[in-house]
């Protein structure tokens, strides 16, 4: 398959284009700075220079024109204020899908957040991500034909993978390695029967594969 993933330089996506060229997959990563290619190029996987910030639908779709499945994995990032969580973690997230609408991409994976809720109140930029996800999320799941899955990690880490997770409707709040929820987001991708589920993911007892396969068969 041709994955394109949206903030293709992120922690999680350098970990899923590794993933996806180790199992043959051809992955294209959509990054905002040309210097960021060769870390792209050393996963295996393309990168293509776009500032999903100031892009327009048609030039988006370019980019994913051709491609069997679409993953939005991009962030505003820790560093930024509310005001970035609102033009990338919302509004990129609707170009995005709205550009995979328009070149006929039909599956499409979104790297939310646990907790996204648009209605979230407070003042603290933590909350206008959640909100800002948590828009994003509705609007995938409402406003689009996509064949979407929405996929909410829990506190991310840095620690190795374990292999073993809990993907559920609800997991209740716990951490998760990066490593696994790439992982998750590779099996989803190859998995078409997840289409039209929102799944929590934390740390668990469950192989990552056998985990993917419940969710698919209604069993999570």
């Amino acid at each position: 398959m041709r994955i394109v993933i949206a903030g293709g330089h992120g922690q999680i996506a350098l970990r899923l284009e590794r993933l996806l060229s180790a199992r043959g997959h051809e992955a294209v990563g959509v990054i905002r700075a040309a210097g960021q290619a060769d870390d792209l190029r050393a996963t295996g996987a393309e990168p293509v220079v776009l500032d999903l910030e100031s892009a327009s639908v048609d030039e988006v779709a370019g980019v994913l024109e051709g491609a069997d499945a679409a993953v939005f994995a991009a962030g505003a990032g820790g560093g930024s204020g509310a005001a970035r969580k609102e033009t990338v973690d919302r509004g990129a997230a609707v170009l995005f899908a709205d550009a995979a609408e328009r070149a006929g991409v039909r599956r499409f994976v979104v790297v939310s957040s646990m907790g996204a809720d648009p209605d979230r109140a407070g003042g603290e930029v933590f909350d206008a991500y959640q909100r800002a996800k948590g828009a994003a999320d509705v609007y995938v799941r409402s406003r689009t034909a996509l064949d979407w899955t929405i996929l909410r990690p829990g506190l991310l880490t840095d620690d190795a993978g374990t292999g073993l997770v809990a993907l559920e409707a609800s997991t209740g709040r716990g951490p998760v390695p990066r490593d696994d929820v790439a992982a998750v987001l590779a099996e989803l991708l190859e998995t078409p029967g997840t289409a039209g589920l929102t799944l929590e993911l934390i740390s668990g007892a469950v192989p990552v594969a056998d985990a993917v396969t419940a969710a698919a068969d209604g069993r999570s």
